[in-house]
């Protein structure tokens, strides 16, 4: 009987508690770290191992997955002190799913390479429920090898993985279908507020829209939820807001006007400032419909 290679995870927030806990049921020897040890509690109950420093669990696991944040956060668990980089020796792999632009991608993989270690960024696309039912999308970009080595968990996280070529491609992936991704949430936030407040039922324009060739699946699952004012988070908006802006960001760098990413940048930063960077993205719907 094969034995299952040993699993570190860095990041026990919405996604990474999801995705761990996924590696544990399948039979995975996990161990996980969260800079809130609070948040390691979870795994710990379903038998995960709990580790003091990211350098700790790459120095005791045969492949360390992160999820972190944004750029910031990403970037600290790597260099920081007791980080990531203090552990790698040679061969070590590490698996980021973190989603921040690909020059922080690049500067992790010089890094982890320089110490000898393997590195594979793989990004995902789905949120809270694709994360908990293994339906998540993998835009993975680095080592193929690795990529290969890693799939079999791949496969307990996600229904498809893409393998993109050179470190960097899939943050770049990641960027557009998030910035599409927003561009659609505040769409419907326009057409919900403006239908309303023309007199149309809320309820009636997703029954259209459900019908027609927009329809899409979230549109389906949020649009409900937006009318019940529901805004509990499967993807924060703090989220949303940081990849429309990377998005915008690359848009400047090679030279494509991007008027609508901008425009809806400029929806969730209102959101934001409103207080409503914890709730799901979709929470930019209260500040579109304004009264």
């Amino acid at each position: 009987m094969d034995t299952k290679p040993s699993v570190g995870y860095l990041g026990m927030g919405i996604m990474g508690t999801a995705m761990a806990g996924r590696l544990i049921d399948a039979g995975f020897p996990v161990t996980v770290w969260n800079r809130s040890k609070d948040k390691c509690e979870p795994m710990r109950a379903k038998g995960a191992k709990v580790a003091d420093t990211p350098q700790e669990v790459v120095e005791t696991c045969d492949v360390t997955f992160a999820c972190t944040s944004d750029p910031t956060s990403a970037r600290a668990v790597v260099f920081g002190q007791n980080g990531v980089l203090a552990g790698i020796t040679a061969g070590k792999r590490y698996v980021d799913l973190s989603t921040v632009d690909e020059e922080c991608v690049q500067e992790i993989a010089a890094a982890i390479t320089a110490s000898g270690g393997r590195f594979l960024e793989a990004p995902v696309s789905g949120s809270k429920g694709p994360a908990l039912n293994g339906q998540l999308v993998i835009l993975s970009a680095g080592e193929e090898a690795l990529q290969k080595e890693v799939q079999p968990m791949f496969d307990v996280l996600g229904k498809r993985t893409f393998f993109l070529g050179e470190a960097g491609a899939g943050a770049r992936m990641k960027l557009v279908v998030n910035m599409v991704m927003g561009i659609n949430m505040v769409a419907l936030c326009e057409g919900l507020a403006v239908g309303q407040k023309a007199g149309l039922a809320g309820n009636d324009i997703l029954e259209v829209i459900k019908e027609g060739a927009i329809a899409s699946p979230m549109y389906g699952l949020k649009g409900p939820k937006m009318l019940e004012g529901d805004f509990a988070p499967n993807f924060p908006l703090k989220h949303q807001q940081k990849d429309v802006r990377l998005a915008v960001d690359l848009g400047d760098k090679v030279g494509q006007p991007m008027p609508l990413a901008a425009a809806a940048n400029e929806s969730f930063k209102a959101a934001r400032a409103s207080g409503k960077g914890d709730d799901d993205f979709s929470a930019v719907y209260a500040t579109v419909k304004q009264p």
